[in-house]
Order: structure tokens, then C-alpha cells, then sequence
């Protein structure tokens, strides 16, 4: 009989991840230990398994190390306690600081905006997810290279392309120039499609409303309630969705709105992902309304709500109108009106409250709209009810005429008054 031979585990292990903070006293409202929290919890949304995490209280961090010297001792003894693979720092680090902790630790370091440019890669799904992604890694990389991209193609170097004496490192840095302006104009084109895209909505009369809020704050799982099935990814991790969804959205009156999910802002959000993101993040800056959802079960609601509006005046979106949900008010650690006097609390995953902030967002849009009062004959009511179907407005038949009342997009009442002038005309 031949021997059996024992089954194989090809699962790759997972990295065994460390965490430090240094505590400057310069973020208010989020203490290191919190945000360590959120940081273990992006580590794990990557894929490591955390095995420890120590911060400390300076007044700055160390130039060469991020921790100190005393600090980056304490942490080699860690490591032959905890045997991690990886240290993750909570902070941006520069060349020098991430070098100097390599090379008293001997194993791989990484900073927070590494660690989510990763998350967004490992998540990204689109062709325009991806372009982006790949804009922020290499932006990321550039002032960081050392020797790592000489697998980038050089078709377009060889003999008379290179300058004398030119070094590996500054060959590299070429390529990866390179590949960035190729990336940069890819991003372009997105920026243009979607452009285009918002241009035929505002065509078709459609107002627009952009769901922001902070990552994993339920916007997902609002959209598709709101729709009423599961067109978006909604799961309980830090950004499960990266790419945004538009959907047509029937308010309680008939308006047509268009709802687009967007991205999820965290603290400490990667400046390149901002400024490669910039095409998509776009949406926000071009909607009608801006829909904020909050999650009321997370004891650091209104510090999100911070992260939020900085990002938010980052893409010049910030004085936008703008209608808060507190979502999960089924587990809520805040009371709606601690979040925000207006604040309209709903649950998405169980439906609890959707029905106001229906409601609320027609009547918020219909109030930025152009007030209809018009009469109009009965040989154009095919055109009026096509425009009616877009919602906002409504349609009383009278004895003699059509009786067309409510609020409408300035396009629709355009539309309108031109029915009105050309029906005069044809009377006259």
C-alpha cells in the first residue's frame, strides 16, 4: 500500500504586524491608543495579524527613527518577544525615519499611508479603481526608491536616452516619472468620462446626490436600501468599496434622484490617494445635495465627522448643502442631535427611519429648485408628462389646460417655459 501523504496547507501565513504611535498632543480628539485602534483594525482589513502595540508622548517625532533611539531598543526586544514580521506606523515616515527603524530591526517597516494605498489596491475592482490606485502608489514610492522598479519596461530609453554616468537610482526614478505621467493622463481620460457622464444627467434634468462619510459608516448598505436591493459591496470592514455606484433613486413625490456612492475618508487620509482619487472624488464636488452619513454606534463620531469636513474642504465641497444621517441608531453610542441638530437617525440594515430621510432630501432639493406655476394646453401633454416623470413637479387637468406646479431643475423649467412660448406662438 502506498503511503499517505499529508495534506498541504497552501494558505499563505499571514504577517505578524506590530504598531507604534508617538503621542505629539497635536491631535485633538484622538488619543494615540484610538487611533492605534483603527490602525489595527486597517492592518487586519490587509491581511496581518497583530501581535502587539506601544505609543509614547514626544514633543515631536525623531527625525531619524520616528520613536528614538531608547524607543527603537524597546521595540527589538519586542520583536524577539512577539517574533513580528513587519512595524506599522501610525505616522507618514520619511526615507530617513523608515530606513533608520530597518535597520535597527532588521525586518520590514511600513507607515499608515502605505498600509491603505495597499487596502486600496487590494480592493480596488474597476479598470478606473485600479488606474487610480496605482497614481497614489507611485507618487507614494517615488521619493522612497531605492533600486525598486528596474522591472518597469524601458522601451522607450536605450542607447543616446540616458545622460553620462547616470546612476541605477536615477534611471529608476526616470521610469517611474515616466509611468506616472503615463498614469496621470490615463486618470485624465477618467476625469473626462465622468464629466461627460454628469453633463448627460444634468441634460436629463436629474438632480444629484453625493453619499459621503467616513469609511465604513454604512453608506453602502444606505444606497442599497434607499434602492431597495444590493447593487453596492456593503461589508463590515474599512473600505469595502473604493469604486462609485450611481443609482436612480424615486423619491415619495416622483422626483428622480441620482445617489452616488463615494469613497470612504479616514483619518489621516493619504494626501496622493486625495489627489489621485480627485477624478472620482469629483462627484462630490459636482452633486446637488450632499447626503453625510455618520455612524452613531462609534463613541468618535464627531471626530469623523472632522476628518470628514477636511476632506471635504479639500475638494471645495464643504459649503455644499447638506443632510446628515445617523446611521446604526439601533446600537448608537450618540443620540442624532449630539451629531448634528438636524441630524435625521435611520438604521440601513434594518430600513428604521428611511422614510423621513426620503422625505428630507426631495424636499431639500426641491427647495433649491425653480418654483413652476404655469398653464400650458393639452396638445403638449406628452411633453409634460415626459418631463413630469423626472419628478419635482405635478400636473392638475383642468377644464381647459394643464395645470403644472411644483419644483423643478432650472433645465426642466427651461423645458417647461419653452413648451409655454412655442404653444402661445402656435396659438397666435
Amino acid at each position: 500500500m502506498a503511503p499517505r501523504s499529508a495534506p498541504i496547507d497552501l494558505a499563505p501565513t499571514p504577517e505578524r504586524a506590530f504598531l507604534v504611535a508617538v503621542d505629539t498632543g497635536s491631535d485633538v480628539g484622538w488619543p494615540a491608543e484610538d487611533s492605534l485602534q483603527e490602525l489595527a483594525s486597517l492592518a487586519r482589513t490587509a491581511g496581518a495579524e497583530v501581535v502587539g502595540a506601544e505609543w509614547q508622548q514626544r514633543r515631536h517625532p525623531d527625525p531619524d527613527t520616528y520613536v528614538g533611539a531608547g524607543k527603537a531598543t524597546e521595540l527589538l526586544a519586542a520583536k524577539v518577544e512577539t517574533g513580528f514580521t513587519v512595524l506599522i506606523a501610525d505616522d507618514e515616515l520619511s526615507p530617513t525615519q523608515q530606513r533608520g527603524l530597518e535597520e535597527v530591526l532588521g525586518v520590514k517597516v511600513i507607515d499608515r499611508s502605505r498600509l491603505i494605498l495597499d487596502i486600496f489596491a487590494l480592493h480596488a475592482r474597476t479598470r478606473e479603481g485600479r488606474l487610480q490606485v496605482e497614481l497614489a502608489q507611485l507618487e507614494y514610492q517615488l521619493p522612497r526608491l531605492t533600486k525598486l522598479w528596474t522591472h518597469l519596461s524601458r522601451t522607450g530609453g536605450g542607447i543616446g536616452t540616458r545622460g553620462p554616468g547616470e546612476s541605477q537610482l536615477e534611471t529608476d526614478r526616470r521610469l517611474i516619472r515616466d509611468r506616472i505621467s503615463v498614469m496621470k493622463a490615463r486618470v485624465d481620460q477618467v476625469r473626462r468620462n465622468r464629466e461627460t457622464g454628469a453633463k448627460g444627467r444634468t441634460t436629463r434634468g436629474e438632480p444629484t446626490v453625493a453619499i459621503v462619510g467616513y469609511t465604513n459608516a454604512g453608506k453602502s448598505t444606505l444606497l442599497n436600501s434607499l434602492v431597495g436591493s444590493s447593487v453596492v459591496l456593503a461589508e463590515d470592514r474599512l473600505f469595502a468599496t473604493l469604486d462609485p455606484t450611481s443609482r436612480r433613486v424615486r423619491m415619495p413625490g416622483g422626483l428622480n434622484v441620482v445617489m452616488t456612492d463615494t469613497v470612504g475618508f479616514i483619518h489621516k487620509l493619504p494626501h496622493q490617494l486625495v489627489d489621485a482619487f480627485r477624478a472620482t472624488l469629483e462627484e462630490v464636488a459636482r452633486a446637488d445635495l450632499l447626503l453625510e452619513v455618520v455612524d452613531s454606534s462609534d463613541r468618535h463620531a464627531l471626530e469623523h465627522r472632522a476628518t470628514v469636513q477636511a476632506v471635504l474642504e479639500e475638494l471645495g465641497a464643504a459649503q455644499k448643502p447638506r443632510i446628515v444621517a445617523a446611521n446604526k441608531i439601533d446600537a448608537a453610542a450618540l443620540h442624532p442631535r449630539e451629531i448634528d441638530s438636524a441630524a435625521i437617525g435611520v438604521s440601513a440594515a434594518t430600513g428604521t427611519g428611511l422614510g423621513p430621510l426620503r422625505s428630507a432630501i426631495e424636499e431639500t432639493l426641491q427647495r433649491q429648485g425653480t418654483p413652476v406655476d404655469l398653464h400650458l394646453p393639452y396638445t403638449v401633454a406628452g411633453e409634460v408628462e415626459a418631463i413630469r416623470a423626472k419628478g419635482g413637479i405635478r400636473v392638475a387637468y383642468d377644464e381647459e389646460a394643464l395645470h403644472v406646479t411644483g419644483f423643478a431643475t432650472p433645465e426642466m423649467a427651461n423645458d417647461l417655459k419653452l413648451l409655454k412660448r412655442n404653444a402661445t406662438a402656435k396659438l397666435l
